[in-house]
């Protein structure tokens, strides 16, 4: 009884250890994009122009997905996501010093490489540490966590604007990545009772060469995915950045409000990820559960092209239920379904595979849903997104028998 009970706390402080890093990993990733409307006022520069870092961030992002995944089934997770940590506060402390648009979006493309570096690690530390039920609560857990940092940053930023104005937000956001890195480096190893591998079987494990990995991606179930995925990212992040500038732009609310009513974004989101749970031990298939979350998506963006200029409470439920489905099936596919890989040792490489294609999504969406809203205004914008769902849904459900 003692030795479970120790168990079960260990496993309960290694949960929390990882909802930290991903907590903080939200924290300074998703800051730029919530204080963007506000950084459009104070420099004076154009939406498409403010959407340039959070394009480029979402390119280093995704193609660091991929690197960082193949690495991180190489070298350990815990040296890893240390410096992924370190990286992201050095550039979040930069981004508060500056004002050049331009130098802002290198900074900050740094940042999305940096950022990179902390996830396919965590899944595969997870997946050496964790039983397959424990994994799945676990990553749920960790999901929750990046939606508490959301509603925190989708607070704390108003609070900052009013105050001091959007560059606190970037300090608050970098001195947070310290602690959590120093807590992560200095309790990880406490908690972390699976054997790791050591040097030689690490060298002997074949390094993914660009044949290895079109090989891996083509034989191991990924590939029918991978356009799913991308199409989910494009919604989950490109309203989750573009909606205070449409509740600006159609309510006049003032930034600080339009800001605040993003908060309820993540209060969905969360719910979504204990939906997709409950989906995905029901269903007993990844795919099958997310394809239901797209038919929920697509409901959602059908009904917000009618009232999104008329209604206003209804059309930020309408949102924040589609971003919901969407942050439903980031769970699914790029935490659930990754750990298929264990026995074969590429965990983190098809984590970060999965997670690149999500990021090349939401590259396209940062860019391409500001130049849709400046040159044809909220309505295409909002049709464009249910053609999207209805594309997700379609494939979704050609993807189960694939898969």
């Amino acid at each position: 009884m003692n030795v479970k009970i120790a168990k079960d706390k260990r496993t309960l402080l290694f949960t929390s250890l990882c909802c930290l890093v991903y907590f903080s990993s939200y924290m300074t990733r998703i800051n730029y994009g919530a204080a963007v409307a506000e950084i459009i006022l104070s420099l004076g520069i154009t939406k498409a122009m403010a959407s340039m870092a959070v394009t480029g961030s979402f390119i280093t992002y995704g193609a660091g997905q991929i690197f960082s995944g193949v690495v991180g089934d190489h070298i350990k997770p815990k040296t890893m996501i240390f410096f992924g940590l370190l990286v992201t506060s050095l550039c979040n402390a930069v981004m508060s010093t500056l004002s050049n648009v331009y130098v802002m979006t290198v900074i900050w493309c740094i940042n999305g490489f940096a950022q990179s570096m902390l996830w396919p690690p965590l899944t595969r530390i997870m997946s050496e540490n964790l039983s397959a039920d424990e994994y799945r609560k676990t990553c749920t857990a960790v999901s929750v966590s990046a939606s508490a940092a959301t509603i925190s940053i989708y607070l704390i930023v108003p609070l900052c604007i009013t105050l001091s104005g959007w560059r606190s937000v970037f300090i608050l956001s970098a001195a947070f990545a310290v602690v959590s890195g120093l807590v992560w480096v200095f309790s990880v190893d406490k908690l972390t009772v699976a054997s790791q591998e050591s040097n030689e079987e690490r060298n002997a494990k074949p390094a993914l060469s660009f044949g290895h990995f079109l090989t891996f991606v083509l034989r191991s179930g990924l590939l029918p995915v991978v356009t799913v995925i991308f199409l989910h990212g494009i919604l989950r992040d490109g309203i989750t950045t573009w909606m205070p500038s449409y509740i600006n732009d159609i309510y006049r609310f003032g930034t600080s409000l339009s800001i605040l009513n993003t908060a309820i974004l993540p209060v969905f989101s969360s719910i979504s990820f204990l939906i997709a749970s409950r989906l995905f031990q029901a269903v007993k298939n990844e795919v099958k559960a997310s394809a239901i979350l797209w038919i929920v998506g697509l409901f959602c963006s059908f009904l917000l092209i009618f009232v999104y200029k008329s209604q206003a409470v209804v059309s930020v439920l309408m949102m924040a239920i589609l971003t919901g489905c969407m942050h439903g099936i980031n769970l699914l596919l790029i935490g659930v379904f990754p750990a298929r890989f264990k026995n074969s040792g590429r965990v983190s490489s098809a984590s970060g595979i999965l997670n690149a294609f999500t990021y090349g999504g939401s590259a396209l969406s940062s860019y391409g849903i500001a130049a849709l809203s400046d040159h044809f205004g909220w309505q295409i914008t909002i049709i464009t997104w249910c053609a999207i769902a209805l594309l997700g849904t379609v494939l979704s459900f050609i993807s189960v028998k694939k898969t």
